[in-house]
């Protein structure tokens, strides 16, 4: 993993026509120091990949005259980068120097002059090289990122030769030569290979979840409505943020609201996840027509005296028991309009419109109808990580039943409180903190993690303060 692979966050995929985000990424000087570090690992293994080819050349000596020389076999023992930095470019991207570095070579020298030949090897110390490379970020008609180098300069201080084999005046006589020739292949080789390596991390950054599937029946998008805002302090990302049906993508009938992220700097990532977010969600679900709980009696614990059938409901709606004695119940919950959620800081709230459907079970399991009830509920919703999935659970704060319609005539709906606050908080509820348990993913690269994260609810969106570290 590499400085051009941990980019990807600056610039998560394709352009949309919508104005404002689902989602908000800020990344911190702290970020891109992180990646710095990243960055002159990969870079330096890149470097040991030099390969200068063989070279020959002549040249015309004070009182030996014309001498003809040869390089072959040269190739890298090791190399150091012990001074670099990145500085952001505003509008562009990345900028990466490095000064002092040091590469010690090896290889192979031949001569002739005269009727004298001779051959050895030598030993070349490369020393106060420097890199400058400005990283511009972009991406792809397939709204993946991409990186390509937008200029590159390299400047090789200083090359001292050792030979080894030969006669040592011959040391001294073509130093010079061999010197002046290495460095100027040094430098030749320096910035194409620098280039070739942000290149080659196009195809890593293909590993970007732009579309990332949340289960059978969504998927959610994190593409950018606009370009990277780069700035000398961090970089800013505005992405879609939004759920859609798998193979359908359709458009809420809202649209999200500005948001901003607060002038923190601590971590590497901040990301603000705004309700527009959510709410999409719940836009698709039940479009879905998932969003619908069938309760049947079997799923109520077995000690309560409350029971889904007719001799508990007949107490309460006397019609029930007298028409249809003996008999299993069952209830479906189902939502009337899409949820909607809101944030205010430290609190999360979960509203919902939906019905309740009360049947009857006959002997042969066909259904009747006996009432529907209008369901106004309010949850409480908590919110975590795990691992790089938001997740959450809902608790009941409130709920009212109004009587939509009924085939049991009228009743005094405020007396089957008990029991369908019961059934909403022992089973729909937790069914639905099973799902919700699972989480949605977040905008992430392959073999990246969470570290020492902090999530705060703020008015209108969540924020997620978090270092990250990559695997692999």
């Amino acid at each position: 993993m590499s400085l051009y692979c941990w980019l990807a966050l600056v610039a998560l995929v394709p352009m949309t026509l919508s104005t404002e985000p689902g989602v908000k990424v800020r990344l911190t000087a702290k970020g891109l120091e992180y990646g710095r570090q990243l960055g002159m690992a990969a870079l330096q293994e890149k470097l040991k990949a030099i390969r200068i080819p063989d070279f020959s050349g002549k040249e015309r000596v004070s009182g030996i005259g014309k001498v003809r020389y040869s390089l072959s076999n040269i190739n890298i023992k090791s190399v150091g980068l012990p001074t670099s930095a990145v500085n952001l470019v505003a509008g562009t991207g990345v900028k990466m120097s490095i000064t002092g570095a040091f590469i010690s070579l090896q290889g192979n020298w031949r001569v002739k002059y005269l009727f004298i030949r001779d051959s050895g090897s030598f030993d070349l110390d490369v020393r106060d090289l420097s890199i400058s490379a400005t990283i511009a970020v972009g991406r792809d008609a397939t709204g993946h990122p991409t990186v390509s180098s937008a200029d590159c300069a390299a400047n090789v201080g200083s090359a001292r030769v050792k030979f080894h084999g030969g006669g040592s005046w011959l040391y001294n006589l073509f130093s010079k030569y061999i010197n002046r020739a290495l460095r100027r292949a040094m430098e030749k080789q320096i910035c194409p290979l620098v280039n070739k390596a942000v290149s080659d991390m196009n195809p890593r950054l293909q590993t970007l979840n732009v579309l990332a599937k949340v289960d059978k029946h969504a998927e959610i998008e994190y593409s950018m409505v606009s370009p990277p805002a780069v700035s000398a302090s961090a970089i800013d990302l505005n992405l879609k943020g939004e759920f859609y049906n798998i193979g359908n993508h359709q458009e809420p009938p809202f649209s999200p609201k500005a948001i901003s992220l607060p002038p923190q700097v601590s971590n590497m990532v901040y990301i603000s996840l705004s309700a527009f977010t959510a709410n999409s969600a719940g836009f698709v679900y039940n479009r879905a027509g998932i969003l619908t709980q069938d309760v049947t009696d079997d799923m109520i614990p077995r000690l309560s005296p409350i029971r889904l059938n007719t001799r508990t409901f007949g107490v309460f709606i006397p019609e029930i028991a007298r028409r249809f004695p003996g008999l299993m119940m069952k209830l479906v919950v189902r939502t009337a309009k899409d949820p909607f959620v809101s944030f205010e800081p430290n609190s999360m709230t979960v509203n919902a419109t939906g019905t309740v459907t009360a049947y009857a079970i006959q002997p042969n399991a066909t259904l009747t109808s006996l009432f529907v009830l209008n369901l106004e509920t309010s949850v409480s919703a908590q919110v975590f990580l795990s691992g790089m999935r938001l997740a959450g659970a809902v608790n009941l704060n409130r709920f009212d039943l109004t009587l939509g319609t009924s085939s049991v005539g009228q009743f005094r709906v405020k007396s089957l409180d008990s029991i369908f606050e019961m059934v909403l908080k022992v089973v729909v509820i937790p069914v639905l903190n099973v799902q919700l348990a699972k989480g949605y993913p977040l905008p992430a690269l392959r073999n990246m993690n969470l570290l020492n994260t902090q999530l705060q609810i703020l008015k209108d969106n969540i924020l997620i303060a978090t270092d990250v570290q990559f695997t692999g």
